[in-house]
């Protein structure tokens, strides 16, 4: 008997050794370049599980028509009045507090205007830093071990969450957003009168579950929660933190900030006073490439994850196998000196028209590419540049002294998104206007 478990045993270990030879060999034998595997964890193994969705795609189809530029053209008037509004907000904090906190003032912001446009809930956060919606993104916006463990186990190794109940919102922030979506659902009357055209976001959501349940189709309830949720966080933080680092940058760049307001001079009347349309900031090029640069440097997601629908021959080496999930380093190729000259230093000017059309095509991808490229790209960029317009045409930014340089500011190392991990604090010196 021992014999025999002495001999399957070394048969066991023969198979390992002989499988762990070539899974390690696997990239080299392909000519790719590649870091070594370690034995147990290997290079991210998960990535090698095939993960289709359709219930995502067809939800994702339904969603698209909320951000034409329709649709868009009908919102930037909240746009305008939160930005005017954040203008009152900086008056506030200087006269009080000689400083401003550019993470929590721009959060503060993006969700009153995401709640407002997508859900159709109003806030004072913008003025006051409170709100019922405030309170749920705050939660969004709090890191900590446990939940970095909980990110990690989600995208590494999925088969332990359930085991260990992990999420990926705090739960409290997860059970008040639940209540809160409900309680507006309820407002509008459920999800069985008739919806008509979509004024919003949730309006979409109510219009999925309607035909669902007309087509006998499953659409639980948290399905849509969970979209009105990521919704919520893409919309809020993605863009409160490229404002926060795009301050943080024409602070420490007064040559582009002097530019950039000298281009706002020219409409100064209608942006004060009128109702400036989109197209009044996107005509601006310097405010919109200081926009693309500052993503360009703080991307949200360092990566974009895809999944090969067919074999897909590289060279005669290396076939990507259908099915085989593939992780593009989007953040290495936008600080690639082959690609980005002096790649730390921020400068608008690569993404000025004349200088945009050379840049080497998918080496510049903050929101992806092809079909599955964030839905909210447009909604985010003329949310920002209104703010910072706004803000630019009444303040003079300026770095506090001794404040970190931009290359040395503390990332959060917690959390999944690329977020600054400390307070970051300008001055607000108002201009002449």
């Amino acid at each position: 008997m021992l014999l025999l478990l002495t001999a399957i045993g070394s048969v066991a270990v023969l198979w390992l050794f002989t499988k762990w030879q070539r899974t390690k060999k696997y990239w080299a034998d392909r000519n790719v370049p590649y870091i070594p595997p370690h034995p147990l964890l290997g290079n991210l193994t998960f990535l090698l599980k095939q993960n289709p969705d359709p219930l995502w795609s067809s939800v994702r189809k339904r969603v698209s028509p909320s951000f034409t530029g329709a649709k868009l053209r009908a919102i930037h008037k909240h746009f305008v009045d939160k930005s005017r509004e954040l203008v009152k907000r900086i008056k506030i904090e200087m006269e009080s507090n000689k400083c401003v906190n550019l993470r929590m003032m721009f959060t503060d912001f993006t969700t009153d205007v995401v709640g407002l446009t997508a859900f159709g809930v109003r806030g004072d956060a913008t003025l006051t830093g409170q709100s019922p919606l405030r309170d749920v993104t705050r939660g969004f916006m709090k890191f900590n071990y446990l939940r970095g463990l909980s990110w990690a186990c989600i995208f590494f190794f999925p088969e332990l969450v359930d085991v260990f109940g992990f999420s990926f919102f705090p739960k409290s922030a997860t059970n008040f957003f639940t209540k809160l979506f409900k309680q507006v659902v309820k407002e509008r009357g459920g999800y069985n009168v008739c919806i008509g055209q979509n004024k919003d976001f949730l309006d979409v959501l109510r219009s999925i579950k309607q035909d669902s349940d007309k087509n006998n189709q499953e659409m639980p309830e948290n399905i849509l929660i969970a979209q009105a949720a990521a919704m919520l966080q893409g919309g809020f933080d993605t863009t409160g933190s490229a404002l926060t680092f795009c301050t943080y940058e024409l602070a420490h760049s007064p040559h582009y900030q002097e530019i950039i307001y000298d281009e706002l001079l020219q409409n100064k009347d209608k942006i004060l006073n009128g109702n400036p349309d989109a197209e009044v900031f996107h005509e601006m090029k310097y405010l919109n490439a200081a926009l693309k640069e500052t993503l360009r440097k703080y991307m949200s997601m360092g990566w974009i994850d895809r999944v090969a629908s067919t074999d897909y021959q590289i060279d005669e080496n290396l076939t990507i196998k259908a099915g085989t999930p593939v992780y593009v380093n989007a953040g290495g190729m936008h600080y690639d000196p082959e690609y980005y000259p002096d790649p730390e230093k921020f400068d608008p000017d690569r993404f000025l028209p004349e200088n945009e059309k050379n840049l080497t095509p998918f080496t510049y991808m903050p929101f992806g590419e092809g079909p599955r490229f964030c839905l909210g790209k447009r909604f985010g960029v003329q949310n920002a540049t209104c703010a910072l317009a706004y803000i630019i045409l009444n303040y003079k930014i300026v770095a506090k002294p001794n404040s970190h340089l931009p290359r040395e500011v503390e990332i959060e190392k917690k959390s999944l998104f690329f977020v600054p991990g400390e307070y970051l604090y300008v001055d607000f010196v108002p201009r002449d206007v």
